[in-house]
């Protein structure tokens, strides 16, 4: 057993407009990632078939948009997604976000992105 962290990860990814991941479980049956999100970015509006998510927030503030209804989430607070859910994570700040996303099972081919309204 080997501890892990955003410094000694499994895997460290870029993805949408430099924002930063890094995986710390990934198994087919459970992904867990730590996340990073410069200011003014967002993800794509998208669902998962299989996986449930869970999102909590380290630092920072998140705007999610679920099922087309916006949320705020500060530090210390989490949200779960439930599978089949159309779900979006904005950060809408001048701050860095930075969040854990659990999912499972994990999303690998399980993702499937829609049109931006």
């Amino acid at each position: 057993m080997t501890p892990v962290s955003k410094y000694q990860s499994l895997k460290h990814y870029k993805w949408g407009k430099d924002c930063d991941g890094w995986n710390l479980v990934d198994a087919a049956s459970l992904s867990i990632k730590q996340e990073q999100m410069p200011p003014g970015t967002a993800e794509e509006r998208h669902f998962h078939q299989q996986a449930q998510q869970f999102f909590y927030i380290l630092k920072g503030q998140a705007t999610f948009f679920v099922e087309g209804e916006s949320l705020l989430l500060n530090e210390g607070q989490g949200l779960h997604i439930a599978a089949g859910q159309t779900h979006q994570i904005s950060n809408q700040t001048a701050d860095v976000l930075e969040f854990l996303l659990c999912s499972q099972p994990s999303t690998q081919q399980d993702r499937i992105n829609l049109e931006q309204p």
